[in-house]
């Protein structure tokens, strides 16, 4: 008895330890074999990871490949395809503004191949269980004369023949015609452009394929690495001076919540109100919405950004945001729900340390007017049904303490009302207030628009520095309500300016007392 149970679990053993070698097997070749279209730097596009280690960004016909090492085995190729740029130059200048803050394109890239080696791994491991069932389903007298007729000579003969004919229609001795991409070597990119252009020292890995073919072309190349330089220097730079700010700190028992809006694409700007956050020691991130300018996929690599900058430390689990009038359709609201932000659509939530917090997206947005359900609602009937939903919570016993939205005006119906602590918005592109507002039922609450934290000037504001002052605003709360507001601006010369912290004193109406 002791033997057979000995060999049972030898067996076992045998099998599982055959199964976990044969899933390794099949799932590194699933993997190294497969692709997935996301959209990355503005683009359609097709990842493919492989051996190579580098990642190569394969742009087309008429710009130069460009890769970089990995510093590791593992690397990928991204094919782009469809973009939106207007123009050659246009996308030149995007690319180096992206490559001058690469957070989130690295995090997008690196979403991807996470994603397709899981499903490498689970499709590898099923296939690596049929040939143990089918060992398994033939048993073992069946095997034994499966093999013993293996050593038959007809046996042998249809075995070399099948194994010509594979041969045959593989034909490995066919030369492959040459093409451009194979008489083309890569070489670094100080080398490819000549002595006369300056190289960042962080540049100093990238390679590239091709041939500047043209003045034009190399104008733009040359163009696109002073555009890289001056972006990362102005937005490093301001982040660097952000930690330094005197900005004032959190009491025992507050919580501060950094407010952002209207980024219009300029991912530059993220680590800067990363930084501005983290030196008031912010636990937690309320986005007031516009984050992209017309709400396409294409503009994905903002959204990815910004998620870049908030994804660690206290703001990882603490991320809340409304769509704006720019946020066009659903994509965006389905993006950032997609990567942990809580998207909020008119259902009261748990908002930060306690604070009870509602707020929709912008009505205005491509016609969009939707409450929960329903559509085709104006912006004076969103912001009725937004105060109905404040009072009725009100009248449960669970006062609102603050409205995210938008457009701070959506938010007026509820403080007239008096069912609302604090109502913060953005959409004006200047910040404004905080503003006193009496409640019709003796209650007091406040109004606050922040500025456009992307330094938008336009409804795009990609750009190698800010195009107007960009704002950013640090919320206070104590007990689940709040009780100040500090708004930091940094000027298109790169200078901050920290206003000063208004306290705030909201009255809740005398019944709910």
């Amino acid at each position: 008895m002791p033997v057979t149970r000995g060999r049972r679990v030898f067996v076992a053993a045998a099998y599982a330890v055959t199964w976990a070698l044969l899933t390794v097997v099949c799932s590194t070749v699933i993997f190294l074999h497969s692709s997935r279209e996301t959209t990355l730097a503005s683009h359609d596009a097709v990842l493919r990871p492989d051996l190579s280690g580098h990642v190569v960004l394969l742009t087309g016909p008429v710009l130069p490949d460009v890769r970089v090492p990995t510093g590791d085995r593992v690397g990928v190729s991204v094919q782009l395809g469809k973009t939106d740029a207007a123009s050659t130059a246009d996308l030149v200048d995007r690319y180096a503004l992206i490559a001058s803050q690469p957070e989130g394109p690295e995090a997008r890239v690196r979403e991807v191949l996470a994603d397709l080696a899981i499903d490498s791994l689970v499709r590898g491991a099923a296939v690596a269980t049929l040939p143990i069932i089918v060992w398994m389903l033939i048993g073992a007298h069946r095997r034994n004369v499966l093999f013993k007729r293996a050593r038959q000579r007809r046996t042998i003969a249809l075995l070399l023949a099948v194994g010509l004919v594979g041969v045959l229609v593989a034909q490995p001795w066919a030369n492959d015609e040459e093409t451009l991409d194979s008489e083309q070597e890569w070489q670094p990119l100080a080398e490819f452009l000549g002595p006369d252009v300056p190289i960042p020292a962080e540049l100093d890995r990238v390679e590239v394929r091709g041939d500047v073919t043209t003045s034009q072309t190399r104008r733009l190349i040359e163009s696109a690495v002073g555009t890289y330089e001056d972006g990362k220097n102005f937005y490093r730079d301001a982040a660097e001076a952000a930690a330094d700010l005197d900005l004032r700190q959190p009491e025992e028992g507050e919580t501060v919540v950094l407010l952002i809006s209207d980024r219009h694409d300029n991912i530059g700007m993220d680590r800067v109100a990363r930084a501005v956050g983290d030196a008031a020691g912010a636990e937690a991130v309320f986005d007031a919405g516009d984050d992209t300018s017309t709400g396409s996929t294409w503009e994905a690599f903002s959204l990815d950004s910004l998620d870049a900058a908030f994804d660690d430390g206290p703001y990882a689990d603490q991320k809340w945001a409304v769509t704006g009038n720019h946020d066009h359709g659903t994509f965006v609201g389905r993006y950032l729900s997609d990567h942990g932000w809580v998207v909020l659509d008119g259902e009261v939530v748990d908002g930060p340390a306690g604070v009870r917090l509602l707020g929709v997206g912008d009505p205005r947005s491509s016609g969009l007017g939707s409450w929960r359900d329903e559509s085709g609602l104006s912006f004076d009937e969103v912001a009725d049904r937004l105060a109905d939903a404040a009072c009725q919570a009100q009248d449960d016993g669970d006062r609102i303490g603050t409205i995210l939205v938008h457009d701070a005006n959506m938010g007026d119906p509820a403080l007239e009302r008096g069912c609302v602590d604090l109502v913060v918005g953005g959409h004006l592109h200047v910040q404004s207030g905080p503003t006193v507002v009496p409640g019709n039922n003796g209650a007091v609450g406040y109004s606050y628009t922040t500025g456009t934290t992307g330094g938008a000037a336009y409804a795009i504001a990609v750009g190698a520095a800010i195009r107007r002052p960009a704002g950013i605003t640090l919320l206070t709360y104590r007990d689940g309500r709040p009780v100040g507001v500090q708004p930091v601006t940094l000027d298109t010369t790169g200078t901050f300016t920290v206003g000063d912290f208004t306290t705030l004193a909201p009255i809740a109406p005398p019944e709910s007392n």
